[in-house]
């Protein structure tokens, strides 16, 4: 486990970087938004992020994030669920989650409209887009997105405001560039397609790329290592 005094450093520093990405490409400072995710991780390791005044916390794997939630029940939190989604797993993520970036299909929108309960705010969803086209990854191919979006945004109980991706992992910032290029661009377009949505977030960018995300319009920033160490 990292210890609290470890988190706050780390945190100090990649919200230097995000300025310091900020001010190179010309954006506004606090543009962009630090995620933690902390799939793997405890909830006195999350409760140190949230002393940092990070409360956009974000989990793979439901179970163990609805453990943690029970744990920190009360606490101020923003909870983002960015991983596989399976069909049988959609009731209790639609009913205990903020975000949902990971829809990677028309019915998994569908379910998730159905079950969101109508006590709560729409849930708000991105669309994952499988950018660099990898067999191993989820996602929309890039047609789908253009097809796909109409009938998403017209469902109820949901709120679809932008697009998730995870390129090719790659060193080349050129590279990196290039695959977040192409998901401003997708998004540019589904504006013009659907200009009654928000159409307000690009969720692009971890640990080792998040500069290049930034510097293509990523406006949440999903950091796990750099804030808790590596993977345990």
């Amino acid at each position: 486990m990292t210890d609290a005094t470890t988190i706050s450093k780390n945190i100090a520093a990649i919200r230097q970087r995000i300025w310091a990405a900020e001010k190179e490409s010309g954006r506004q400072a606090g543009s962009v938004k630090l995620m933690a995710v902390s799939k793997t991780r405890s909830a006195a390791e999350i409760a140190a992020v949230l002393t940092e005044g990070v409360n956009d916390i974000g989990e793979n794997y439901l179970q163990e994030a609805l453990n943690k939630q029970q744990e920190l029940a009360g606490e101020a939190i923003c909870w983002h669920f960015i991983g596989p989604i399976q069909s049988n797993k959609t009731r209790q993520i639609a009913e205990q989650f903020d975000w949902v970036h990971s829809v990677d299909r028309l019915k998994i929108a569908r379910r998730l409209s159905e079950q969101r309960p109508t006590d709560l705010a729409p849930l708000n969803i991105c669309l994952q887009v499988n950018i660099s086209n990898e067999e191993s990854k989820s996602g929309f191919a890039v047609e789908a997105v253009l097809a796909d979006a109409s009938s998403i945004a017209a469902l109820p109980n949901i709120r679809l405001r932008g697009l998730m991706a995870i390129p090719a992992a790659t060193k080349d910032p050129a590279a990196q560039r290039a695959s977040f290029a192409a998901v401003r661009t997708l998004l540019a377009q589904l504006k013009q397609q659907l200009p009654e949505c928000p159409w307000d977030t690009l969720s692009m960018g971890m640990s080792g790329d998040m500069e290049a995300a930034i510097a293509e319009g990523a406006t949440i920033v999903r950091i796990g290592s750099d804030i808790f160490g590596p993977r345990q």
